[in-house]
């Protein structure tokens, strides 16, 4: 990768890097990214790998500008990862990227970051999808490499049944979460993985604490909640935040509350509960 120098911005804005810069986390495909936040090999500061919002179809290293910046804020170096999307690149390749990029991320320790910074992922709607997935894989392939994921507003239910749905007057006719699960799962089978749908997983023992962000009266508010409880009954440290409003929508600012809980999450993960359950 590139070593750019960090753009100027305002007091007390993290920083960040141009979008065009990239990584090659597959020899001969690199993967555009954004960075957040300063390097520092004398702090530990959390990595977090995130991805952007949207449907599985759409969304951009833009429009996740505002929690990335969010999770900087609370004292994290962020790398927003720009994703493939379906229905050109379906399930796994989404996963495969974040997880080689991952690994990239953790390879920054000792280069360009203090050699013990704990490492997170991060998303949001069906970027929280992905970022739960990779969590997953990395409980399945290297176990100590995730402190915890941060979901906002995480898409996790491709079946669509949930109470927050219906009352949001969301069919499955026409609506873009419905076509974005179609496009992504191109494989009927796909359903089942536990990759493609962790909310879904029939274990969920191991996985790293996780913090979830839902917004009372949006349609996603339910799939954070069940995941969290899900979480919560397989013994894993799970943390659940609902707001009123949405600032991602508004334009507003996040409150103090999730900032500082945020701030705290990454600063102290819960340790993982052993169980086999």
């Amino acid at each position: 990768m590139t070593e750019p120098a960090l753009s100027t911005t305002a007091q007390g804005t993290p920083p960040i890097l141009p979008p065009s810069d990239s990584i090659e986390v597959f020899a001969g495909r690199p993967t555009a990214v954004r960075l957040y936040g300063p390097t520092d090999r004398k702090l530990a500061r959390p990595l977090v790998l995130y991805f952007h919002g949207g449907t599985f179809t759409n969304g951009s290293l833009d429009d996740g500008e505002a929690v990335a910046r969010l999770l900087a804020a609370a004292g994290a170096f962020v790398a927003s990862i720009d994703y493939p999307l379906a229905p050109a690149h379906p399930f796994p390749e989404a996963i495969d990227i974040g997880y080689a990029a991952l690994e990239w991320l953790k390879g920054q320790r000792g280069r360009r970051h203090a050699a013990d910074t704990p490492l997170f992922v991060a998303g949001e709607e069906a970027g929280g999808n992905l970022a739960a997935a990779v969590a997953m894989m990395a409980r399945d392939r290297d176990p100590e490499m995730v402190q915890g994921q941060v979901l906002v507003a995480p898409v996790l239910d491709p079946c669509m049944a949930s109470a927050s749905l219906r009352d949001a007057s969301i069919g499955v006719g026409g609506c873009p979460l419905a076509c974005g699960w179609q496009q992504y799962l191109s494989c009927p089978a796909d359903i089942s993985h536990p990759y493609a749908a962790p909310a879904a997983a029939v274990r969920l023992a191991g996985m790293p604490p996780a913090l979830l962000v839902s917004f009372i009266g949006s349609p996603l508010h339910d799939d954070a909640r069940r995941y969290a409880a899900r979480l919560t009954g397989a013994g894993v440290q799970a943390d659940e935040l609902e707001m009123a409003g949405d600032p991602r929508r508004n334009g507003g600012a996040w409150t103090d509350t999730l900032q500082s809980q945020v701030r705290q999450f990454l600063a102290a993960p819960a340790t993982q509960a052993v169980t086999t359950r």
